[in-house]
This record gives structure tokens, sequence and C-alpha cells, in this order.
């Protein structure tokens, strides 16, 4: 019988840790890409199981293969490598650790005018599906028709349904990242977002607000600025329009209002973060938006992608349970945009 295949044998071949070659393959941070796919590769090669898997076929189990469908709001995409379709990519990843495959369609706003079906479900090729980013509630009823219980909704929630959906840690999140500006003795914080644009803006907004009200601060009225139109996911400069009394400070729903928000700020002449500080969300901008690296609360997508699959392939398997929000814990990233306030050159 041949001897099994261990993390050892992989990480020794490659010369990196077990701790490396486990982060790899089961996707978690700390590896770059091409060593990911190095450590993918030989694992194919050698025949390497997972523990998990080891486990099942030893048993003479076999986990049963569904086709998941991924659906993406056009409106989302551009012609870089967006938040969404990067969520997409780990779902996909995901879905084939557990025997599964992800197939993603991209839903054009004439789709859902017209109320036609995406293709996917058309053809009948799907057993379930993800949506990533909220779409018209009228499409929404029609999809949930046709799929009846087997969907997960991922990075919105709607209560129109009693569907599981998956979302990263907006109103904590945001309140933390505010909390962290209060503590650099920023008091003067503004809040850059649409808070009618979406719903995680709106609630970002609000835990913007949690930190400053438990620290009796009162927002000026111009320090609520937006940086697109209601129920639109792009980012209008036209929107960023500059206070007339400028704060220390400004957080911004996600980094890329921030990118934009730090161009304009240095075109005016302040200096970021000596000047004035900025930090985002998200940490997800495009190469290039911004030659500062943007402080930021991150959101886990790992394992917002992981829980959304696990949800869905429970749902498929016949456990439907009653559907709630599934809120994933993300963290605080310091990197070079917000200075202390005491600290600032004049």
């Amino acid at each position: 019988m041949a001897k099994a295949v261990k993390l050892s044998d992989i990480a020794q071949t490659l010369g990196v840790s077990n701790v490396t070659v486990s982060k790899a393959l089961s996707g978690q941070k700390g590896v770059s890409e091409e060593l990911r796919q190095k450590i993918i590769t030989l694992a194919d090669s050698l025949g390497y199981k997972q523990p998990a898997v080891a486990r099942r076929e030893a048993a003479g189990q076999k986990k049963k293969s569904y086709q998941i469908g991924v659906l993406l709001d056009e409106h989302y995409l551009d012609s870089y490598d967006s938040f969404y379709w990067q969520l997409y990519q780990q779902i996909s990843s995901y879905a084939m650790e557990e025997n599964c495959y992800a197939v993603p369609e991209v839903i054009t706003p004439n789709l859902q005018e017209q109320k036609e079906l995406p293709k996917l479900i058309r053809e009948k090729r799907i057993d379930g599906l993800i949506i990533i980013g909220k779409m018209r509630s009228e499409y929404l009823s029609l999809l949930k028709e046709y799929m009846d219980e087997n969907m997960v909704f991922l990075d919105f929630t709607t209560p129109d349904f009693e569907t599981d959906a998956v979302v990263s840690d907006n109103f904590y999140g945001a309140y933390r990242m505010t909390s962290y500006l209060l503590s650099k003795g920023h008091k003067e914080i503004a809040y850059v977002g649409n808070i009618r644009a979406t719903g995680s803006i709106a609630d970002r907004y609000f835990g913007y607000r949690k930190a400053l009200l438990e620290h009796d601060i009162e927002p000026l009225e111009e320090w609520v600025i937006e940086d697109r139109e209601k129920g639109s996911p792009l980012i209008l400069d036209d929107y960023l329009i500059l206070p007339t009394r400028m704060p220390t400070a400004f957080f911004c729903n996600c980094d890329l209002t921030a990118a934009r928000l730090i161009k304009k700020l240095e075109a005016k002449g302040y200096r970021v973060p000596e000047d004035i500080s900025v930090a985002g969300f998200d940490n997800f901008v495009y190469p290039g938006a911004c030659d500062i690296a943007i402080t930021t609360y991150e959101a886990d997508r790992s394992k917002m992608a992981r829980k959304s699959v696990d949800l869905l392939i429970r749902r498929m398997g016949g456990i439907r349970e009653y559907g709630s929000v599934h809120v994933v814990e993300g963290r605080i990233l310091e990197k070079k945009s917000v200075a202390a306030k005491n600290r600032r050159k004049k």
C-alpha cells in the first residue's frame, strides 16, 4: 500500500513550514499567490488529501456534488479586479474543496428590469444560488420562486426574505474604526458615503455615529459627505465636495472612496496624514489608485465566502432552517494614511 502523503512531505520538498502549507491549502492569508499555487500543484501531483477528505473516504463516505450559481450585479463590476469578483474567486475555491462547482453569471440592469431569469436557471444548470450584492427586490422575488430555499445572500441582507445572509461587520467595524481615530486624538471626524446608496454604507455610518455619541461629539452637518447617487454603487468625483470647515480626519465608507478623497485633498494642497488623516473600510483598492497605503478595517472576504458556501450546502442538502444574518468580523489594519492629531506637522 502506498504511503499517505503528509503536510510535512510537501513542506520539506518546497523548503517551507507545515504552517505555510496548511494556510495555502486551506485558503488562509499569509501566503503569496505564487507560493500558494506551487503548494497546491505539488499537493495534487503527490495525491495529498486533506484529513477530513481522507477520513470520509476511509469510512466509505462521499460528499454529494452540487452546482452552485453565483450571481453578480453588473453595477458592482468594472474593468478592474473588483471586490465582488474576488469574493467569487474565494467561493469557487471553497466550493471545490466541498466537491462542488461554482459558476458565475453577471446580471445586467436590463435583465432585472425585464425580469428575465439568469441563463443558469433557465438551463437548469444549478442546484443553488449565492447572490453577491443587493439586487432589485422584485428580481430577488423572481429568483426565489425558482430556487425555493436554495439561496444565500452575500454582502447584503433584506427583511423581505427568510434567507441566510452573510455580511461583513459593517456596524461594529465602523464603530471600531472611528474609535481608533478618536484614540489618535481626532474629535473632528467627517463621514464620507451616501447612506441612502446601500445598506452597508448606512450600517457603517451608524457605527461611526455610535462611536462619536459615546464621546459626546455631534458632527457638523457638512461633515456627512456623499460619494455617489442614491441606490448606486458607483463612486462619483462630483459628489466628493470638501466641507467649508475642514475636519482633522475623514472616515470613508470604503477604500475606493478614501483613495479618491486623498487625491482631492492633495489637489487642494493638504498632506495626508500630516495635515488630515483618512481611514477607509474593506481593505480593497485598485492598484495605483492611491500612492498612500490606506488605514482601513479589513472585511474578511475569505471567511465570508466560506460561510456562504457552507450555508448553501446545508440548504441544498435539505436543512431548511429559518434564514438568519451571519456577521463576519474583520480587523483594523494600521497603514500610512492616519496620524495622531498631536503629532501632525504644522
